[in-house]
């Protein structure tokens, strides 16, 4: 391999030497702790001891303390800071071992004993795009230890190491901090969800907006909707994908009040738009519903579409602005008020789905226009608010994919 091969595509500028390329196996060995037996575990002792079931997760299993404290001693054990890896089920995951007492089940979960000679956050990540020796292709659901060893890995002086190091926890710490945002809000919403909504027979919410009093009514979905419809079922009545350029949107094309069309999406011809559009004309304001498989999630159409339509397992929600203000009716319907009556109404047991005639039942908890108006300005601001967490989070993971390509070799 030439000294060129040897570098990689995205560096620190104060390093210019080219890498150098060994097998694991040139800087130690693999470890793992000592076998423990079922017959040794408990559901209350005091260590915690990880299965490969529970790695990097929450252990269900204990050993003794005694236990512990003798095969800590006497046999190998990890140093805070040794990488942990699965080396079956999902093989490969890694878990950086922070020197907690606790205890980890042989054989599938191993470490490189590298004695120091590698940087552990160097390590960490070079895990995360390492081709394993002998399984690469292949069927096997083990990692060996002579595929571990004998595994090639091309790395740089210690200072470089820490610095890629440094540069990967740093970014995995902004990421951290940006998926607990997101949780966090997230939580809020849901928190908000039940509680700014009437529940069971009461006719006001926990929590509401001050200045509004008035009791809440109670109507039916088909007395707030002027209109529900579905689209048709291209087997019967036309081609997808036979030249047309306009989107036919399916349930897969729309989650959690965002829609995604791009040019991955079935298209379909004018003719075949304009005759799913005598059956189905969108307009602004209409609500799509998933009425198979996430039933009850939704999309809030924000302006007359010009070059899409739907097909038979969305329905088309057309609120009566006289009744309902469409904004307020599509953040209401993922409240636990009406989504749990749209979820036990559902039928089938493997790939659940709910009837128009059903749908038409449910229950709307409907304040005064403006109490619905404010809510759902309210809670639209809500969701931007996690769409941005949500977009930054992404960017985020898509920067470390970037990196981990272009800063190894």
């Amino acid at each position: 391999m030439d000294e060129k091969s040897l570098k990689p595509q995205l560096r620190f500028k104060e390093f210019t030497d080219a890498w150098e390329q060994r097998k694991l196996g040139d800087f130690g060995s693999v470890c793992m702790n000592k076998r423990i037996f079922k017959n040794q575990t408990s559901e209350n002792d005091e260590i915690p001891f990880y299965k490969i079931g529970t790695f990097g997760g929450k252990a269900d299993a204990f050993i003794s303390r005694s236990l512990f404290e003798e095969y800590k001693s006497k046999y190998p054990y990890p140093v805070c800071g040794d990488i942990l890896i699965s080396a079956s089920g999902s093989i490969g995951r890694t878990v950086e071992y922070q020197g907690a007492e606790e205890y980890f089940q042989d054989s599938n979960i191993v470490w490189l004993n590298h004695r120091n000679t590698i940087h552990n956050p160097f390590l960490k990540y070079f895990y995360a795009v390492v081709k394993w020796n002998g399984i690469e292709g292949s069927t096997i659901k083990r990692l060996y230890n002579e595929n571990i060893l004998n595994t090639q890995i091309t790395l740089p002086q210690k200072p470089e190491q820490q610095k890629i190091g440094t540069f990967f926890s740093n970014l995995d710490n902004l990421i951290t901090l940006h998926q607990r945002k997101l949780d966090k809000l997230s939580n809020v919403k849901k928190a908000l969800l039940e509680k700014m909504f009437p529940k069971n027979d009461s006719d006001v919410p926990e929590i509401r907006f001050k200045g509004f009093t008035d009791a809440w009514e109670q109507r039916k979905f088909d007395e707030v909707i002027s209109r529900i419809a579905t689209g048709l079922n291209p087997r019967d009545n036309f081609k997808l994908n036979s030249g047309g350029t306009n989107y036919y949107v399916t349930i897969k094309n729309f989650e959690h009040g965002h829609l995604h069309l791009d040019e991955n999406c079935d298209k379909i011809d004018d003719t075949a738009l304009k005759q799913i559009q005598e059956r189905s004309d969108l307009q602004k304001d209409d609500i799509l519903f998933s009425s198979i498989g996430r039933v009850g999630d939704c999309y809030l159409i924000e302006s007359k579409p010009k070059n899409w339509n739907i097909n038979e397992s969305v329905f088309t929600l057309r609120p009566n602005k006289a009744a309902v203000n469409p904004l307020y009716m599509f953040h209401t319907i993922h409240a636990d008020c009406v989504l749990s009556y749209i979820l036990n109404n559902v039928t089938g047991s493997t790939f659940k789905s709910i009837k128009i005639s059903d749908l038409k039942k449910a229950i709307i908890p409907l304040p005064n226009k403006e109490e619905q108006k404010k809510l759902g300005i309210f809670l639209s601001k809500l969701d931007n608010l996690i769409t941005l967490h949500q977009r930054k989070l992404e960017k985020l993971k898509n920067i470390k994919k970037a990196c981990l390509e272009k800063m190894f070799v």
